[in-house]
């Protein structure tokens, strides 16, 4: 199975993408017709995220089997710490090695309920996510991402404490990081420049979502940690809530002006959010670029 580092090798930038499992038959519908939709572009790797707690772990594993067994796709499935014993983890590991899913990105996640809440560990299992970095390296040939925060996560006292634990997790064998949501190319450059300051050599990937809605809007700003978007995005975007086609174009505009300036600082790979929905997507990286001629 190829690894996520293998496919950001190439000549040029790439884009991937990440879904959420299925909550029901619907949902389970929704997903795959997106995946269908966005398979012939050959996004490097595609994602699925996985539930506080495990809540959503069934569907993810049956999803990202599905995924590595009867399509294209390069999958990477999510895990998390939470709730979970030592014990469970490597069960959970080996079931994403049975269906040959080797990629894992590995985090300790949220508390369940309060994400700004008090991390409590499972009294059998892992603290820190460098610990769970170690566990996947430890049981098999995996290709290993981990999360960074441009703005810095929330508990992190400040930037340089939060370059420390992203450097500590990339030493403990992860491959790459992949960014949460940010509003300016700098933002996510200034961290790109603080893990290269450390010697750090590991790849760090931006994470982007299609802003199409006031409500994409809303969540991106909440998903970055940021305390609001920037002045001048709000001002361009926010007179239009009335008017959802217009808001959407120029949502799509401003997210591919950010787009090209990371390709043009040699981002190799841009990975896409998509709220389990593709339009917006592929009409980002078309834009770019980014499709295969075939597709």
């Amino acid at each position: 199975m190829t690894s996520v580092v293998e496919r950001l090798q190439g000549d040029g930038p790439v884009f991937s993408i990440e879904f959420f499992p299925p909550r029901d038959a619907a949902d389970e519908a929704v997903l795959w017709k997106s995946i269908r939709e966005l398979e012939p572009l050959d996004p490097a790797y595609m994602s699925i995220t996985y539930g506080a707690g495990g809540s959503s772990r069934d569907g993810t594993i049956r999803s990202i089997a599905r995924v590595a067994t009867e399509t294209t796709l390069v999958p990477m499935a999510h895990l998390t710490a939470v709730n979970h014993s030592v014990a469970e983890l490597r069960n959970v590991i080996g079931w994403y090695a049975a269906v040959g899913v080797r990629n894992i990105l590995a985090l300790r996640g949220d508390p369940p309920g309060d994400v700004y809440g008090d991390w409590v560990p499972h009294p059998d299992g892992l603290n820190y996510a460098e610990e769970l970095v170690e566990l996947v390296r430890s049981l098999g040939d995996f290709c290993v991402g981990v999360s960074a925060f441009p703005y810095g996560h929330p508990r992190s006292a400040n930037l340089e404490a939060d370059t420390e634990y992203l450097v500590r997790k990339l030493r403990a064998g992860a491959d790459f990081a992949i960014a949460q949501l940010f509003f300016e190319p700098e933002d996510f450059l200034r961290l790109r420049d603080r893990v290269a300051a450390t010697g750090c050599e590991a790849l760090v990937i931006p994470g982007i979502m299609p802003l199409t809605t006031l409500r994409t809007l809303r969540t991106s700003i909440k998903l970055s940690g940021a305390p609001t978007a920037p002045r001048r995005l709000l001002d361009r975007l926010e007179p239009l809530a009335d008017d959802p086609k217009a808001f959407r174009a120029e949502g799509i505009d401003a997210v591919t002006e950010l787009c090209e300036r990371l390709i043009a600082e040699g981002v190799p790979d841009l990975h896409f959010y998509t709220f389990n929905r593709s339009k917006a997507t592929r009409e980002v990286v078309s834009r770019l670029g980014l499709v295969p001629a075939r597709a």
